[in-house]
């Protein structure tokens, strides 16, 4: 038996906001996720490479904020964030404030698995990037106009529009169960639009926007970075299986329903625990998301 869920994002476009052929383009970019990481789970793979694929997808559709289509800085610049953890060793590798990689959650997993470090930053990240054989790419590989145009409406100081509301707090990120019992989570983001003094929010951080461990649950989270970070969101979920018995379901939600909104934070998690249980839970208006089981055709939604 295994399971796969992936999410594009929380504080998803406002309904009156959407139409009906960019929530398709969202479908698909979803479905292309789903489908690449439950076809390695169904063909026996790792549960770590079938979350790896799936984020890899998400990061080369461009309506998401992970990859090419990452929203820009207040300078113009795209600094990119991945992390992935394995469930059964614990490992994890992170990278933050890159500007040429591709698929970032590529360099997240080749910082665990080929240095002794768990997380590397800015040019030390792209130094190893080409010494693992990375190619790096032109800024302009990342560049998409409606991006710019979030950017230039946040220089422009347009009224009631904020960094959070213009990137409708857009990360991307895939949890996993594979036919073994082992867990694993990636997650990968550009952050937020109009970001300054290389901001970094929790995706990158192991046990706030993204953790895994066999013994409970393998998260991977989306929303307000800094309240994510401060309530370490990712690890208090396992930690209230783990340690205090609640199940999956219970403890998503204490966490996301109730504890997030006493401190502002907006934003969601997917999760999936041993037995393949699966948990997409928001406290805003919509999250990008998608499941599957084995056996089971892929779910896909926006909004509740």
């Amino acid at each position: 038996m295994f399971g796969i869920a992936i999410h594009g994002g929380a504080g998803t476009l406002p309904r009156a906001q959407m139409n009906a052929q960019l929530e398709q383009r969202y479908r698909d970019g979803l479905a292309a996720a789903i489908e690449a990481g439950a076809a390695v789970l169904a063909a026996g793979g790792s549960s770590l490479d079938a979350v790896t694929r799936a984020v890899a997808s998400l990061e080369d559709e461009p309506c998401f904020n992970a990859g090419r289509g990452a929203v820009f800085t207040l300078d113009g610049r795209n600094e990119l964030d991945a992390a992935i953890m394995d469930g059964e060793s614990l490992a994890a590798g992170a990278i933050c404030g890159v500007s040429h990689v591709k698929n970032p959650v590529e360099l997240a997993r080749a910082v665990m698995e080929h240095s002794e470090h768990v997380m590397l930053a800015g040019a030390g990240a792209e130094d190893f990037a080409l010494a693992q054989g990375f190619a790096l790419l032109p800024r302009s590989y990342f560049h998409t106009p409606e991006r710019w145009r979030q950017l230039e409406r946040i220089r422009g100081g347009e009224a009631g529009l904020s960094a959070l509301t213009i990137s409708h707090v857009g990360t991307v990120g895939a949890v996993a169960r594979d036919v073994r019992g082992n867990l694993a989570a990636a997650t990968s983001t550009g952050g937020m639009t109009g970001k300054r003094y290389n901001r970094i929010g929790d995706t990158p951080i192991i046990g706030a926007g993204t953790y895994a461990d066999n013994r409970s649950c393998a998260v991977s989270a989306t929303g307000h970075g800094e309240i994510f970070i401060r309530n370490v969101v990712a690890h208090d979920i396992g930690a209230r299986m783990r340690y205090g018995g609640q199940t999956l379901r219970a403890a998503v939600h204490a966490v996301v329903i109730d504890e997030l909104p006493k401190m502002g934070g907006e934003g969601g998690v997917i999760a999936i625990d041993p037995d393949g249980h699966i948990a997409l839970e928001f406290n805003s208006e919509g999250m990008f998301r998608a499941s599957q089981r084995a056996g089971e055709t892929a779910e896909i939604a926006i909004y509740r």
